[in-house]
């Protein structure tokens, strides 16, 4: 366990991510750890008033209270931005007359090359204190209710560096994350973009899209009826949030779209094998991909995956 301490910490979008680091920060922390206060700020007071009757926060404010949210920034150490990606810019710009110059801002996007554009456009010369990461955890269940104190144990948090941030400074962020557990590592943006375009944004996608799929057959709810073990282990990432994925995706475009493309050459071979009856190739292509996998579960993978679905 990483020592780390703070004064104040104040997370936009008290959910499961941000309740979660919270939480593991508090719940967590014998031995060194120095919790100071934790403040929510969410789009409307109802939105955070839970996690306040929890205890996962010290204190509240709605984002539209903008006394209320200069007294929650005031004298902050860190700021994490857990809401959707595309709302990045716009917290970023409502936060801006507030932040102090010691303030270090950080994200949970599973998305960077857009969150560190809306970065430098609503932070301008101020963008050295935003230190991009993304934790790579989750869970079907949302809400500040869902959130726990060991989410991160064990997980990948990525960083993405600016160049201009102080190294002082991502090693504050990383101090952070370790505290609770999680396990850090560090892309560029654009790696970072293309490997959760493969990993990450293409099977939510392709989940989704399965029970679309079914949604739209005449015999939907036969079909659902007799769904088993495979479709439940196929589609239990649809579970995930409709809003947050409909940002990725767009947010992402460019390299989702790659893979897609890439998913389709593969299906349209498979497609192929399977109407002219080679079963030569689907048996190599299931072997290979069977082989593959395993080797993945067996460097570590199953736990990462039981954390699912990713953020």
């Amino acid at each position: 366990m990483s020592v780390f301490s703070f004064n104040k910490l104040v997370i936009f979008g008290v959910g499961l991510i941000g309740g979660s680091l919270a939480r593991g920060l508090r719940e967590r922390g014998a031995g060194g750890l120095n919790a100071g206060r934790v403040v929510g700020v969410g789009r409307r007071w109802h939105s955070v008033e839970r996690a306040l009757e929890l205890g996962v926060i010290d204190a509240a404010a709605a984002l539209d209270d903008d006394a209320a949210l200069a007294e929650a920034l005031k004298g902050a150490d860190i700021v994490l931005l857990a809401a959707p990606v595309a709302q990045t810019r716009a917290l970023l710009e409502r936060i801006v007359p507030h932040l102090e110059a010691e303030t270090l801002i950080t994200d949970a996007g599973s998305t960077k090359s857009d969150v560190i554009e809306a970065a430098r456009a609503a932070l301008g010369a101020r963008a050295a204190q935003f230190v991009p990461a993304h934790p790579i955890a989750g869970r079907e269940s949302s809400g500040v209710e869902a959130a726990l104190p060991d989410l991160y144990v064990g997980r990948n948090v990525v960083l993405c560096p600016l160049a201009e941030n102080a190294p002082e400074a991502v090693e504050r962020i990383a101090a952070m994350w370790r505290a609770t557990g999680a396990v850090i590592g560090t892309m560029s943006a654009a790696q970072h973009d293309r490997v959760f375009a493969s990993v990450s944004h293409l099977p939510h996608v392709l989940s989704f899209a399965l029970v679309d799929q079914i949604l739209a057959s005449p015999d939907a709810e036969l079909k659902f009826s007799f769904a088993a073990g495979g479709f439940r282990d196929f589609t239990r990432i649809a579970a995930s949030s409709p809003e947050m994925w409909r940002d990725v995706c767009l947010a992402n475009r460019a390299a989702l779209l790659a893979e897609l493309d890439a998913y389709t050459e593969v299906l349209a071979k498979l497609r192929a094998a399977i109407d002219t009856g080679d079963g030569a190739t689907l048996e190599t292509v299931f072997a290979r991909s069977r082989a593959a996998r395993s080797a993945w579960q067996e460097r570590g993978g199953k736990r990462a995956a039981e954390a699912a679905p990713d953020k």
